[in-house]
């Protein structure tokens, strides 16, 4: 999105816009009211949890924006939101089109990585010339162990943004060694990937259908997650445990929230100051925060069905025709559900513009 003159990028601590700090604005519409703040459910001024502050699911009800939102004093980018008549929803002020050229080389490095890499060297080096001189076992540990290089810098990229002093990424109100829940999420998949391949690689004739299975199993891990944490909103059980920027004992926000946060904070390039921006954003927005709902489910059961989906055909079809739809499948319907993603998001944000307008002309 285009950068509103509505938010201020302050390191300061945030506080009352008085009106010499506001934005230039008709004599009618100037007010001296304090300016709405950013505030997680849940977190008390110093960024933890305040069992005394009462606090309302941003999810339930009727209302179009949340009550009374006040400050908290997080490092490193403060952001002081000066249009107290919310005339429009408050913008993250983050855009993909600046982001197109970087998000093409990633994954372009990822497919090459994940996909071309791990099929090339099987069938190269097992229908190849040096199948003479390599067993099978040998075939398998080269090809595993080249695999994922792209995803494994990647993820320590990630770490020393989030652990490093200052960073400017950081999740609000946490301590550096947190990180954030995309990236715990992360480490768990690979944890049970590795497994996959080590225990894959070590026979001597290694069963190719579970060398198959890295794919899918990475993809049934983030959707039951993403649907868990769902249906736990949606019993109101408070958060079990911090979920980035949501403290623990915080109302539950639809499961990939957080996916959304941490990707556009860190890898997006956003930093702390997205994070506070898509905190007002969600807790303004009904239409918003529904739209979320709706991607949490439409990631969830489709990441889900897809690993089963291929689970059955990698164990029933012929072991080479098994290994290639265990490499490419999951990365095919997620650039297909990427590409349905795109312009549901983008209507969605025009409808919610359009109905905020008509909420505010018929106020």
């Amino acid at each position: 999105m285009a950068t509103s003159a509505n938010f201020t990028p302050s390191t300061e601590p945030l506080r009352p816009a008085t009106p010499t700090e506001l934005t230039p604005t008709p004599p009618q519409t100037l007010r001296t009211q304090p300016s709405a703040m950013l505030q997680v459910p849940g977190q008390g001024l110093d960024g933890t949890t305040d069992p005394s502050r009462p606090t309302t699911p941003s999810g339930s009800g009727n209302a179009s924006h949340a009550p009374s939102l006040r400050g908290a004093l997080y490092p490193h980018t403060q952001v002081v939101f000066t249009d107290a008549d919310f005339n429009q929803p408050p913008p993250l002020n983050y855009s993909l089109r600046t982001r197109k050229k970087a998000i093409f080389w990633f994954w372009t490095l990822i497919i090459l990585d994940c996909v071309f890499m791990p099929i090339g060297l099987y069938f190269g080096m097992w229908y190849g010339l040096t199948r003479d001189q390599l067993s099978a076992n040998a075939v398998f540990s080269i090809s595993t162990a080249l695999l994922g290089t792209v995803s494994i810098v990647e993820y320590f990229i990630r770490f020393i943004r989030l652990w490093r002093k200052n960073s400017n990424c950081r999740v609000i109100g946490a301590q550096r060694h947190y990180l954030d829940w995309f990236h715990w999420n992360l480490s768990v998949g690979w944890f049970f990937v590795m497994i996959e391949l080590i225990v894959g690689t070590c026979p001597h004739n290694p069963p190719i259908r579970l060398l198959a299975m890295p794919a899918p199993t990475m993809c049934f891990a983030i959707g039951c997650e993403l649907l868990l944490v769902d249906l736990l909103r949606y019993m109101k059980v408070p958060a079990p445990c911090r979920i980035s920027s949501l403290p623990m004992g915080a109302p539950l926000r639809p499961g990939i929230y957080a996916y959304v946060e941490d990707i556009c904070a860190v890898d997006g390039s956003g930093g702390t100051e997205f994070r506070q921006r898509l905190n007002l954003r969600y807790q303004a927005s009904k239409e918003f925060r529904e739209m979320l709902h709706r991607l949490t489910l439409f990631w969830g059961f489709g990441a889900v069905t897809i690993a089963a989906v291929c689970a059955a055909i990698i164990f029933t079809i012929q072991r080479d025709a098994a290994y290639v739809v265990g490499w490419t499948v999951p990365f095919i319907w997620a650039g297909v559900w990427t590409a349905i993603t795109i312009p549901w998001v983008q209507r969605s944000l025009k409808h919610e513009y359009e109905q905020w307008t008509e909420a505010k002309w018929k106020a």
